[in-house]
């Protein structure tokens, strides 16, 4: 009987052993696994590295925009909510304007989805600014190119767009359709538009000043892949 109690208790003994290294190898599986994308987030991203963004674009007042921020409440109307960016770190944008998908929400609760156009030197601006970054890692990208971005806009032209210019004043925002080939647009094809919008910054006989450039965003790296 002494035997077979020390066999017996030998067996668990091992079985134990077995159960311990069995999950120590499970450990080191998921350490393994798990560790090139620790790496990945901790090393700074370089250029050519796939990363998803949330983003917030602001107007010369300093208010949100664009934002990805999900609201905690009621949507506040004005403001454009949209999805994250997937963007290659310092890769510049080949054409003039990026589409980005957005939801407008209304007074009375009501959306619209339209496609809001994220000009090139904004798209540049941030895909520089990422690289260096981290996961996690929060900055402000300034658009020093969009400083300059005003338009006139005369009484006629405002008129053409149902526009009273006796209505609008300095502050006010208008919007205006973009695309790659505004020469198209002028002649009333098939073009592709987008949403941008402006705020007036001028008033006076001539028309009325629009500024489309926004000064600055936040942007926070929310996941970083090597291509």
């Amino acid at each position: 009987m002494g035997e077979k109690k020390r066999k017996e208790e030998s067996q668990k003994k091992w079985t134990k052993v077995i159960f311990i290294f069995a999950a120590v190898l499970f450990a080191f599986a998921m350490v393994g696994s798990y560790l090139p994308n620790l790496i990945t987030g901790l090393a700074p991203i370089r250029p050519g590295n796939s990363v998803v963004i949330d983003y917030t674009i602001y107007d010369a007042a300093g208010n949100p925009l664009i934002t990805t921020s999900k609201p905690t409440g009621q949507p506040i109307p004005g403001i454009m909510y949209t999805s994250q960016l997937t963007l290659i770190a310092n890769q510049s944008l080949n054409q003039g304007t990026f589409p980005v998908p957005i939801v407008v929400y209304s007074n009375d609760g009501s959306r619209e989805q339209q496609q809001f156009a994220l000009f090139s030197p904004e798209y540049d601006a941030i895909t520089r600014g990422l690289v260096g970054m981290r996961l996690n890692d929060k900055k402000n990208i300034a658009f020093t190119a969009n400083n300059s971005m005003s338009q006139l806009w005369s009484p006629a032209q405002l008129q053409n767009n149902n526009i009273n210019m006796s209505d609008i004043h300095v502050g006010d925002f208008l919007t205006m359709g973009v695309s790659d080939n505004p020469n198209a647009t002028a002649q009333n094809s098939s073009a592709t538009t987008y949403m941008r919008v402006g705020s007036v910054t001028r008033i006076s006989p001539a028309g009325v000043v629009v500024n489309f450039g926004y000064p600055n965003a936040d942007i926070t790296v929310d996941s970083v892949n090597k291509q």
